[in-house]
């Protein structure tokens, strides 16, 4: 069906729903291949997870010996990989194995010599950083040869070996991410999102370890896995809740590296204390902009758990002029969501309406109409222009000052 194959092609998922719905068969070809494999191709998640909801099969044999399932394979994309991956009761031993042959040649051979003995391409091949919305993280994205993959095969295969089963030990998986020492790369934390879904006592025991070795970058890997496994969030529960401090408290103290001291207090602060605040606090003036950022998580909250203490509120104020406009965005964050309304807060939200940085004056707006202050709609004329696409976009910041003008016309005919 010619309407079919266009809408996968267009990026359409609620086109392609609708035409399954109404009959197109999901086996459709496109260029002699099945339509998913055109979604596979295009790591359109979206369009592959309509497709295979309206009956496309991932496992369909084609005539070159692959599959869809593989195609996402070689494709190296994980969140693309799990769209098409079955349960594994749905997968033989020998559909197993092939998989997993799959990962681990590319993961063996590399992406770009991969592409170039698929191709026989010899020049240069060319390499983009791209996002992926679905799996919040990053990947290279190699084209030789008419060819294209993501570079994320080592994530791939430690996603499958994890799927069937396959305890990878911890010495491996921390192997795969130190070759993209990135924290915001796919094999990076697939790799800590593997062992935090283990949740046991071994795992716990190595990335205590592993946070005194002398490289950094194990040591971030060591802070990011402690706070997977402190928070439970991957799986669920959280049998280590309580220990985090333990073990963050004295590496803070301790660490040199701004960078995984800021991975270090982002652990530290997911609990709560006297403690935890005068470690926080004597932060403020970090060279390191996340690292003052952090503070505001550190400050400890009374009984009721909603105020903090007047002095730690001055600085607030103070992180709220810091010369990063991230940290400012934090400060006027915590300012705009703080339950008490006294008026220095409200002067501090209209002050910082004229920020240079947009995100600033848009969250200080919302904090002011949050609070019925009608300085909001002043404030709101300060925002302009925003890009809907931009990384801070929120319809529901943006549309505080509606809602508050909305409240008071309401009261106005009902009083």
């Amino acid at each position: 069906m010619e309407e079919l194959a266009a809408a996968v092609r267009r990026g359409d998922a609620e086109e392609v729903r609708a035409l399954l719905e109404s009959g197109a068969g999901p086996e459709v070809l496109d260029d002699g291949l099945p339509v998913l494999c055109r979604a596979v191709a295009a790591y359109d998640r979206p369009v592959a997870e309509a497709l295979i909801e309206g009956g496309a099969d991932p496992q369909h044999r084609l005539p070159d010996g692959s599959t869809p399932l593989l195609r996402a394979v070689d494709g190296g994309c994980v969140s693309m990989t799990v769209a098409l991956l079955p349960e594994p009761a749905g997968l033989g031993p020998a559909d197993r194995e092939e998989l997993l042959d799959r990962a681990r040649h590319w993961t063996r051979t590399g992406v770009e010599a991969e592409l170039r003995r698929r191709t026989g391409a010899t020049g240069p091949a060319e390499r983009n950083r791209v996002e992926d919305r679905h799996g919040f993280c990053h990947y290279d994205q190699v084209t030789a040869g008419g060819l294209t993959a993501w570079d994320g095969h080592a994530a791939v295969l430690s996603l499958l070996e994890a799927h069937f089963g396959i305890r990878t030990p911890f010495g491996e998986l921390l192997a795969r991410a130190l070759v993209r020492p990135d924290r915001d790369h796919a094999v990076w934390s697939e790799a800590v999102s593997t062992l935090a879904r283990r949740m046991d006592e071994d795992t716990w025991t190595q990335a205590v370890a592993l946070s005194r070795a002398a490289d950094r970058v194990q040591r971030l890997f060591a802070a990011e896995l402690l706070l997977g496994l402190h928070l439970g969030d991957v799986v669920g529960h959280a049998p280590f809740d309580g220990r985090g401090q333990e073990v963050f408290l004295p590496w803070a103290a301790a660490e040199k590296d701004p960078e995984v001291l800021a991975a270090v207090l982002n652990g530290l602060t997911e609990e709560d204390g006297p403690e935890i605040e005068a470690m926080g606090l004597t932060y403020r003036t970090h060279p390191y902009p996340v690292v003052r950022s952090l503070v505001l998580d550190a400050l400890e909250r009374g009984e009721d758990r909603l105020l903090v203490r007047p002095g730690n509120l001055a600085t607030v104020f103070t992180l709220a002029r810091d010369p990063d406009e991230h940290v400012r965005w934090k400060a006027c964050s915590w300012l705009a969501s703080y339950p008490e309304r006294s008026p220095e807060i409200g002067d501090a939200l209209v002050a910082l309406t004229h920020d240079t940085f947009q995100a600033v004056r848009a969250y200080a707006v919302q904090g002011l109409a949050e609070r019925d202050d009608p300085r909001c709609v002043e404030g709101d004329r300060r925002i302009g222009p925003v890009d809907p696409d931009g990384p801070w976009y929120d319809e529901w910041v943006l549309g505080a000052t509606w809602r508050y003008e909305w409240r008071r016309q309401d009261a106005a005919e009902h009083s």
